[in-house]
């Protein structure tokens, strides 16, 4: 089966923005210079044109023309923490378990009113210096009360695994990270630092793909020193 022409036009077009040949933002052709490049109509150019929008890799306003777009799709982005110590000396401590309902948290796991959540305080460290610290509030259905001592939970992720056969790392989870300075008391406190000392807090919300619902919503604050990520982009 013959390939159609857009389709050709809209693979040679995406190429030459994937080698680089544009910058992010840069003009791109108009639909004049592309009919008379492929030697083919308008309806085909734009066509291809329509093409690339929908894919991500141009914007197209009204008037001004076609723009290669600065968020554009087609690259896969790896993101990884590095970590700057020996893993096998890291430690989790369980701080507590508290139900709770306060509506702010409600609304960030998505629950009703009338619902619970419950909260987890946990703490991590390295050669028994603190550098992270997490309050993670799961939907009360994901707790088992019965648990045995704190420890039962120094990983939350295990706990999915094992108990209700959902493994995290495959669910869908967006994450921000922004530098907080000063870092609040509470949790300057738990780090063993002094307020005025920054911090890296890392917002996580993880979602099931089968039906959207929010498994967890993480606050996380990590010392400014043991932070470092590394980006890694690929073409797809």
């Amino acid at each position: 089966m013959a390939i159609p022409k857009y389709q050709l036009i809209k693979d040679d077009l995406k190429q030459q923005i994937i080698s680089g040949k544009f910058e992010n933002g840069d003009k791109f052709y108009t639909e004049a210079e592309l009919a008379e490049m492929f030697n083919v109509s308008s309806i085909t150019v734009i066509r291809a044109l329509n093409e690339l929008v929908k894919d991500g890799f141009i914007v197209r306003h009204q008037g001004r023309g076609s723009f290669v777009s600065r968020a554009r799709k087609g690259k896969l982005v790896e993101f990884s923490d590095i970590e700057l110590f020996p893993i096998n000396h890291d430690q989790v401590r369980v701080l507590s378990i508290v139900r709770g309902n306060d509506p702010q948290f409600l609304s960030r796991l998505g629950l009703p009113d009338t619902a619970f959540y419950c909260c987890i305080e946990r703490l991590r460290t390295t050669e028994d210096i603190p550098y992270m610290y997490h309050r993670t509030y799961l939907p009360e259905q994901y707790v088992n009360s019965n648990y045995s001592d704190l420890s039962h939970y120094n990983s939350i992720y295990q706990r999915f695994k094992l108990d209700y056969n959902i493994h995290m790392n495959e669910e869908d989870f967006t994450e921000t990270n922004e530098i907080i300075f000063p870092t609040p008391d509470e949790e300057a406190d738990k780090l063993q630092i002094p307020p005025e000392e920054p911090t890296v807090l890392q917002v996580r919300v993880t979602k099931r793909k089968d039906t959207q619902q929010i498994l967890e919503y993480v606050e996380t604050y990590k010392k400014w020193n043991f932070y470092k990520i590394e980006l890694v982009s690929k073409n797809t």
